[in-house]
């Protein structure tokens, strides 16, 4: 929840179509042109008079002054109160300020008309700071309104911190005003500028209705309120949540491997040859000696899907209330071309990184990770891709980033809560060589998901990694050609453009 909001005021506080349009019909009208149809006068709601008159009109600079003085002589006493508050903000107003929030009105209207119309609706009361332009013509341009709006809303010296602050408005120039200073800008496409104007202006967030502004603006404000009544509470709290997870995760994980190894060795005992030699080995005298590989396999897959039935409920809570927070930034779809960066990149990364740690000796300087590596190689490649590619990828995602990284996401910054994570993710795995894959690959797995703002991207980077693990060990690769320098740092530099390439795109933090 930021501290500080900036609303634009016609087409986001209030609907002005009918004022503005008949004014401007007026002042053309004393050029002698005739518009008789008011919706084609609808672009001239946003921006500034003169450079509507002159866009759409052909109007001179000198032209256009005059048409601005025809216009305020019908509007300062009519048009300014042909006017109608949208329905839901003097109320969504009265709870923000209740919260604390600092609010302000930045618009490119004459201030001393901007005055008139929120005290005529009663909502002047809710602004800290009022600017608008300047009926000389000075201050018109919405970047110049903003940054003036943010000198008078600073305290006691401090300049106010960008990072607290959005710009809503329902036009381009709102968007294109706050991108120029810095602060993130939330489009209101129930106003007169198009969904369409908002995501070509790349509106950090596009909302649909005042219900959805209001339930965006308020985002995080119980737990900030949480943390001001009790923040050592509050973090005792959220610490213990993601760690009772985390426990009954890793509890029914070895519950439902301890039983299915049970019913393992009943199968493997009563079942006739050759059908029992897919789960047990047996010696001459017919005692069970070990699992097969194939089996080893199976038991672990199956002990994770157990787990991943354990924390459901408590990970469909997190990923809906995640949803939630993430939609607005993501109504418009990603192109094709971001995926093809996410697929370059976790190829990339994964299969360069396991070369690196083959060829510094990382792999086999770590007696734990190859006791791991062994137990984990079914001889059968379909078996290993079902429980090391599916079953393993999505109860680990719906822990650690379904989960982990939803709480963590609440009460951090998205790089911190990221970082801290990926970290848990990679200290969970109990070994250097899969503790830094791990935390690598969890970095970029919670990146897919804040970028993508849907959980499928997330299991989809760690179905990809292990499938793509699974088949390297699988297969000769390892030995061949490709275990080389040459080609390890083409892999790394592949995986880091196919990251570049997603940054460019977009910036998510």
């Amino acid at each position: 929840m930021k501290q500080y909001l900036l609303f634009d005021l016609d087409g986001t506080l209030t609907d002005p179509k009918v004022g503005i349009t008949t004014c401007v019909q007026y002042a053309l009208k004393s050029f002698g042109i005739e518009e008789n149809d008011l919706d084609k006068l609808e672009p001239f709601i946003g921006p500034p008079l003169k450079d509507s008159f002159m866009e759409f009109y052909q109007m001179s600079e000198e032209q256009a002054e005059e048409a601005i003085a025809k216009y305020r002589e019908r509007f300062q006493d009519t048009g300014i109160f042909e006017n109608k508050v949208y329905q839901g903000i003097p109320q969504m107003l009265r709870t923000l300020q209740s919260k604390g929030i600092f609010l302000a009105v930045a618009s490119s209207k004459p201030q001393v008309f901007v005055e008139r119309i929120l005290e005529h609706f009663e909502l002047r009361k809710y602004f800290a700071v009022v600017v608008g332009s300047e009926l000389d013509g000075t201050r018109v341009n919405k970047d110049e309104v903003v940054r003036e709006a943010l000198n008078r809303l600073s305290r006691d010296g401090k300049p106010v911190d960008r990072k607290q602050v959005y710009m809503i408005g329902d036009r381009k120039f709102d968007v294109e005003a706050a991108k120029e200073l810095g602060i993130e800008s939330v489009g209101v496409a129930y106003g007169y500028g198009s969904m369409e104007e908002l995501k070509e202006a790349k509106a950090d967030y596009i909302v649909r209705s005042v219900e959805e502004l209001e339930k965006f603006l308020l985002r995080g404000a119980d737990e900030k309120k949480e943390q001001q009544v009790s923040p050592k509470v509050a973090m005792r709290k959220r610490m213990w949540m993601m760690l009772y997870s985390f426990l009954i995760f890793m509890i029914v994980r070895n519950l439902a491997v301890s039983v299915f190894s049970m019913i393992f060795q009943y199968l493997g005992s009563t079942i006739p040859s050759p059908a029992c030699d897919f789960f047990v080995i047996k010696a001459e005298d017919g005692t069970l000696v070990s699992f097969t590989r194939n089996a080893s396999t199976l038991l672990a897959g199956l002990g994770f899907v157990g787990a991943a039935i354990a924390v459901w409920p408590n990970a469909k809570l997190l990923l809906t209330k995640t949803k939630e927070d993430m939609k607005l930034s993501h109504l418009k779809a990603e192109p094709v071309k971001s995926y093809v960066f996410l697929g370059l990149a976790v190829v990339g990364v994964a299969w360069g990184l396991s070369l690196l740690f083959e060829l510094t000796g990382f792999i086999s300087n770590s007696e734990a990770y190859l006791q791991i590596a062994e137990a984990q190689h079914a001889d059968s490649l379909l078996i290993m891709l079902l429980c090391y590619g599916i079953m393993t990828p999505v109860a680990e995602e719906l822990l650690f980033r379904g989960i982990i990284y939803g709480y963590m996401r609440r009460f951090m910054t998205i790089p911190k809560a990221i970082l801290f994570s990926s970290a848990l993710f990679g200290f969970y795995h109990m070994n250097p060589v899969q503790g830094v894959y791990g935390f690598l690959m969890g970095c970029l797995m919670a990146y897919a998901f804040e970028y993508f703002g849907s959980f499928k991207a997330a299991v989809a980077v760690h179905v990809g990694a292990n499938v793509l693990a699974s088949l390297l060990t699988y297969t000769p690769i390892a030995s061949t050609a490709f275990l080389s320098w040459p080609v390890c740092v083409i892999l790394l530099a592949a995986g880091g453009f196919g990251v570049y390439g997603l940054m460019k795109q977009k910036k998510i933090f």
